[in-house]
């Protein structure tokens, strides 16, 4: 042990990768173990519908983030000047305006995106909710300091805190007010608390307003198709809900959030771990230098598949069992969903480590390429699916259209000598004797989720 307490105890880049890993998945575990404690507070206070009501707000906030984000953070940890000041603050000044216009944008949509639905309430659920999005503007640039020289511990510990924070000021006010508005003001308590402790406790210079012509060239050059891809990732991330809130009722869409914040938590696991990890380490070990930078990605690669696979394993076959533990008869159904969605994210998990090896290199135009079919086949095969079979077919679509975007996964991931085909021969087969063994094991939920939701609109 000691030998290997020595590495991880140094600075080089093995050292680094392993230390900000292990903050990563320890501080998301604490994080959605703490959502998940809130959650079973809050669904004791409030109802189903408030759910569905905040799953529309969440859908709308990630969405102005995304289709307005122009890379700043991946530009400050590929780029070369991404520890210089000038080239920080430029990057800061662009966030801040950024921030400015998304809350612009909040109060001008709330009034259409109200009557789309037919919910008067988000006429003024989504300006107040838009606040979070103008202070997270603000934040400084330390962050991703921290992040690009893989030093994610005090990061991650000071973004716990601030959750801490907005979680126990929206149980508070659920409990005294039993309303929706409980959940809109934790977001902006969070965001401010998460302002203040990273100005507060993260070495650096202090950000200022500064516009570098250089720098901002730059940004924007990367920024730009990076900004298109975010656009396209706000349908692969949000698509499910902006879908599936046309098609449910607002309990049910509220079940299906429960459903999906349980189940895809291995999920999301990877993709934090490997948004805050990958791009720093194929910048410093490009997997296309050399076979030995190949082998310690190819490592790394195999032991967090394996380890999702197995999280997801165990999310499929106690599903209906932990939301029974956890939940009240309320919330049963969403056993089943939690059920199907850990399937079927089965080979998003697969391929989950190879894009953030275009970022890394600067090629964001490929990556937008990527980005951009998984959000038209997503959308393709979600509606289809939706008018076909109700939830259970829009969540089928999701599959297929994972595994149809695969051939050009595969030629983003060969660009950049990233592409390891034994990994996905050898978990593809793993993932499909999951799959049907989950299925036949569960089969008469998968039944009752048909009859329940309904085929078609």
């Amino acid at each position: 042990m000691s030998p290997l307490l020595s590495r991880l105890r140094g600075e080089g880049l093995f050292a680094r990768v392993m230390r900000s890993s292990a903050w990563t998945a320890l501080g998301y575990g604490a994080s959605q173990a703490m959502r998940l404690a809130s959650n079973l507070i809050l669904t004791r206070l409030l109802f189903p519908e408030a759910f569905g009501m905040m799953a529309l707000v969440s859908v709308f906030l990630v969405g102005l983030t995304m289709f307005s984000d122009v890379g700043t953070g991946p530009s400050i940890l590929q780029h070369r000047r991404g520890d210089e000041q000038d080239f920080l603050d430029t990057a800061w000044t662009i966030q801040l305006a950024r921030g400015v216009v998304l809350f612009v944008a909040t109060c001008a949509m709330a009034y259409p995106v109200a009557v789309f639905y037919g919910h008067p309430e988000l006429i003024w659920l989504l300006p107040v909710a838009g606040i979070s999005l103008l202070i997270n503007g603000f934040e400084p640039t330390r962050i991703e300091t921290a992040i690009r020289h893989l030093k994610v511990g005090r990061v991650t510990l000071l973004d716990l805190i601030s959750q801490v924070v907005g979680i126990v000021a929206m149980v508070i006010l659920a409990y005294l007010f039993q309303s929706v508005w409980a959940l809109v003001a934790g977001w902006i308590v969070s965001s401010l608390a998460k302002l203040a402790l990273m100005t507060t406790f993260l070495s650096g210079q202090r950000n200022r307003i500064r516009w570098e012509k250089d720098a901002a060239r730059d940004l924007m050059h990367f920024g730009f198709w990076l900004f298109l891809s975010t656009a396209c990732g706000f349908l692969v991330a949000q698509g499910d809900k902006a879908i599936l809130g046309k098609y449910l009722t607002l309990e049910h869409l509220g079940l299906y959030n429960i459903g999906f914040f349980l189940a895809s938590f291995p999920l999301l696991l990877g993709q934090t771990v490997t948004g805050r990890i990958l791009i720093p380490l194929y910048r410093e070990s490009p997997p296309k230098a050399s076979a030995e930078n190949f082998a310690k990605i190819q490592r790394m690669r195999l032991s967090l598949t394996t380890a999702l696979f197995v999280m997801l394993a165990i999310m499929a076959f106690s599903g209906e069992w932990l939301v029974g533990l956890l939940y009240d008869a309320r919330y049963s159904d969403a056993g089943g969903i939690l059920v199907l969605i850990a399937v079927i994210q089965i080979p998003q998990v697969i391929g989950m480590t190879y894009d953030q090896s275009a970022l890394a290199a600067g090629d964001s135009r490929n990556y937008f390429v990527l980005t951009a079919a998984r959000a038209v086949l997503l959308v393709i095969a979600m509606i289809t699916g939706a008018e076909m079979m109700g939830l259970v077919g829009a969540l089928v679509g999701q599959c297929i259209a994972t595994i149809a975007v695969y051939p050009i996964l595969v030629w983003l991931a060969r660009r950049h000598g990233a592409w390891d085909p034994l990994h996905d021969c050898i978990f593809a087969a793993v993932g499909l004797a999951l799959g049907i063994t989950v299925l036949f094991a569960d089969q008469s939920a998968i039944r009752a989720l048909i009859a329940l939701f309904g085929v078609g609109p």
